[in-house]
């Protein structure tokens, strides 16, 4: 060793890493505007919205972009990346606007858009919607978009009656989409009426408020909606009753919008899934902020020389997000590993580590039961607490 006289410092950098968790609040908004300032929201290009009542203010009245925006904000102040799109000259038209396209030139347009997000405005929406526009198409598309995005959408159903709605359900099968019926009402002060407010942009700024206040692992459902006075139709609502509209809707995996006696809310917790351990909307989205923080936060050990050291930082990493998790009640267990027997000689020879981990969402508490009994029992000290009561 070279001979020094004085002090050498060496940085080590080495170690677990502390995971920082993804945004889940971001929302993904398409909607119409002819109207709406083409500077704040061009067209067919993701639009960052920071400050959403100044955006409300240069939507326009046209189309659904404002009246989207409004329900948002009077559920939270919350991040919105919005593409505008072009109304067709009839619902067809508009529908292939809205679900969009790649052009010639590489330019994504419609809903496509938003896969665009991060690159254009440094953010990548979660929370997906295009409220008023639904057709089967359009939902059918947006959930194309939330599978790629690792996002969830919000649409209403296409149906007027609450058999129609159970068999519109039966055309989709995805984990990352909940539908609702029927839409709320608010209260127009242009018109000084009231007129229907797009359910799934009330779902979506709610959304977004649970997200920030609790977190993922609470469900939609049984919230209070903010600024909205009626539903568009009636449907029918008894905690304690089976055959209700709501229940059957619930049953249908159709979330039902409802008048409680304190207020008006989303009564549902489920999924269009066809996997039994996706049912749940909690579970879907912790899985998806699950997902995106653990890929999000390895960066730093892609390319590191694979020592046993390394893979023991990555397995301490990821658990030390999972005790967060698990402190936050957002899950009730984990535990990452490494697994031996996923880890053969000749792959990490190849510069492939897998590394396991299990995890358990707590599910919404959707069934309560009580058993309620009468007895003479407590007549059997009647006397010693009339003396209590002397």
């Amino acid at each position: 060793m070279a001979f020094k006289h004085g002090i050498t410092l060496t940085e080590i950098s080495d170690g677990a890493r502390t995971l920082t968790a993804v945004s889940t609040s971001i929302i993904g908004l398409v909607a119409t505007g002819a109207d709406a300032d083409a500077t704040t929201f061009p067209l067919d290009t993701p639009a960052l919205v920071t400050d959403i009542e100044t955006a409300i203010g240069k939507a326009g009245t046209d189309g659904t972009l404002a009246k989207s925006l409004r329900a948002i904000a009077d559920q939270t102040r919350a991040v919105v990346v919005v593409v505008r799109v072009e109304e067709g000259v009839d619902a067809a038209e508009t529908a292939s606007n809205v679900i969009g396209t790649t052009t010639p030139e590489g330019k994504k347009t419609g809903m496509q858009a938003l896969l665009d997000a991060k690159s254009h405005v440094g953010v990548k929406p979660k929370i997906l919607g295009t409220p008023g526009l639904e057709t089967q198409a359009v939902t059918s598309a947006l959930v194309v978009i939330a599978k790629k995005l690792r996002g969830f959408a919000y649409a209403r159903v296409v149906a007027d009656t609450v058999a129609e709605a159970s068999l519109y359900r039966a055309n989709f099968s995805a984990r990352e989409l909940m539908l609702l019926m029927p839409d709320f009402l608010l209260f127009d002060t242009a018109t000084s009426t009231n007129v229907t407010g797009y359910a799934a942009a009330y779902a979506m700024g709610l959304r977004a408020l649970i997200d920030t206040q609790t977190g993922p692992h609470k469900t939609l459902s049984n919230i209070a909606v903010s600024g909205v006075v009626g539903v568009s139709q009636p449907i029918r609502w008894d905690i304690e009753d089976d055959t209700s509209e709501a229940n059957l809707l619930n049953a249908s995996e159709v979330t039902a919008l409802v008048r409680t006696d304190d207020g008006f809310r989303f009564w549902g917790n489920r999924t269009c899934s066809d996997d039994p351990l996706f049912a749940f909307e909690s579970t879907v989205r912790v899985a998806q902020l699950l997902a995106d923080t653990v890929v999000a936060g390895m960066l730093w050990a892609i390319d590191k020389p694979l020592n046993p050291a390394l893979a023991k930082d990555i397995v301490e990493t990821v658990n030390g997000f999972g005790r967060q998790l698990k402190t936050q009640g957002i899950v009730l267990g984990f535990n990452a590993k490494y697994d031996e027997a996923n880890n053969s000689t000749a792959s990490l020879k190849a510069g492939k580590l897998r590394i396991d981990y299990d995890y358990t969402v707590p599910p919404p508490l959707e069934d309560l039961g009580f058993n309620q009994r009468i007895t003479d029992s407590y007549f059997a000290d009647f006397a010693n607490q009339l003396a209590e009561a002397a």
